[in-house]
């Protein structure tokens, strides 16, 4: 494959790739390029005849989610192609829904099987062996972005993580449900939920690497985090609360407080200004003009233009329309 191929350029839409429209003496080199166009350079071996296989991808803030259905393969990426590829600076989460895999990577060698989560780092060299059909769902993000440390990060790789543990059996099915959903997500919530996917995967690497602390056990952190994730993508839901919040998460609204406690805040008064937070940003966006305080209220779930006035001011020192015209007569202003 080339050495040049890179991650698909951010766009509006899915990404899809379907060997079923593709004639089949071309299958092959298709399934290939697709593979190598998506997860980045590599010496790809699969089978002579390719029966079938689909990749779907889609923006989620500044990752990219993945699922691939396809035939048995095995990905080389090699240090020549590190150094020659310009996407070297992307680590990849992927979770193994069906199949059995094989990982090696910093000098671990590991069996990976269904259900199980694993992370790869495409700036070092990594085989990855996938011997019967499989499906992987993976997110891919930019290093930067994942924040942790390189000695770090090199901790955690080709380590699986069983479902059956208590942070495992949070994270891969928030994971996969992640990837199935990522395309429907407005591209505001998805930079949020983003945020909350990076602080769930640095929560598995302080697990990992012994970091997890007695008043904050990776369990309790870790369900916080998902609820947080839930809280942003359910914002414009004017009956998001509380109550609510529990039950989706099958947990008692007395514990869902407690887990809030390690944020030292109560769950109302997050809902409230994670919702402040998008109407600033909303208002400050430049076509914000067009629209009526209200309805920017109402976007956000505020039930009363008059409260969201209120607390707006209260919590930033100006009204949501002094605001908006100062962002408007300034575009350059400051809004995180």
């Amino acid at each position: 494959m080339s050495p040049h191929s890179s991650l698909p350029e951010p766009g509006p839409e899915d990404t899809l790739y379907a060997t079923e429209a593709v004639p089949t003496h071309r299958r092959r080199a298709y399934w290939r390029e697709a593979l190598s166009r998506t997860f980045g350079a590599v010496d790809m071996s699969v089978p002579d005849e390719v029966d079938r296989g689909t990749i779907r991808t889609s923006l989620l803030g500044p990752m990219q989610v993945v699922t691939v259905d396809g035939d048995p393969l095995r990905a080389l990426r090699t240090q020549r192609l590190i150094s020659g590829s310009d996407n070297d600076g992307y680590v990849v989460v992927k979770l193994l829904s069906k199949g059995v895999a094989r990982v090696e990577q910093d000098r671990r060698d590991a069996c990976v099987q269904p259900g199980q989560l694993f992370v790869y780092d495409m700036a070092r060299p990594i085989r990855l062996t996938l011997p019967e059909r499989f499906q992987t769902k993976s997110l891919v993000l930019p290093r930067d972005v994942l924040g942790l440390r390189e000695c770090d990060l090199r901790q955690i790789t080709a380590s699986p993580l069983a479902r059956e543990t208590p942070l495992g059996g949070l994270l891969s099915p928030f994971l996969s449900r992640l990837v199935d959903a990522g395309a429907t997500y407005p591209r505001r919530t998805a930079d949020l939920i983003a945020r909350n996917v990076v602080d769930l995967l640095q929560t598995l690497a302080d697990e990992r690497l012994g970091r997890a602390t007695a008043d904050t056990p990776s369990g309790a952190r870790v369900s916080l985090l998902r609820i947080r994730a839930y809280i942003d993508a359910n914002l414009a839901d004017p009956e998001l609360a509380p109550d609510a919040i529990a039950r989706a998460h099958h947990i008692s609204v007395r514990y869902l407080h407690k887990l809030f406690q390690l944020e030292d805040t109560t769950v109302s008064r997050w809902i409230q200004r994670r919702r402040l937070e998008q109407c600033r940003h909303e208002l400050a966006s430049r076509n914000a003009a067009e629209r009526t305080i209200a309805a920017v209220a109402h976007r956000w779930g505020f039930t009363s233009a008059s409260h969201f006035s209120r607390v707006f001011r209260a919590t930033y020192d100006v009204s949501p329309a002094e605001w908006r015209d100062t962002a408007v007569r300034e575009p350059h202003i400051p809004v995180g």
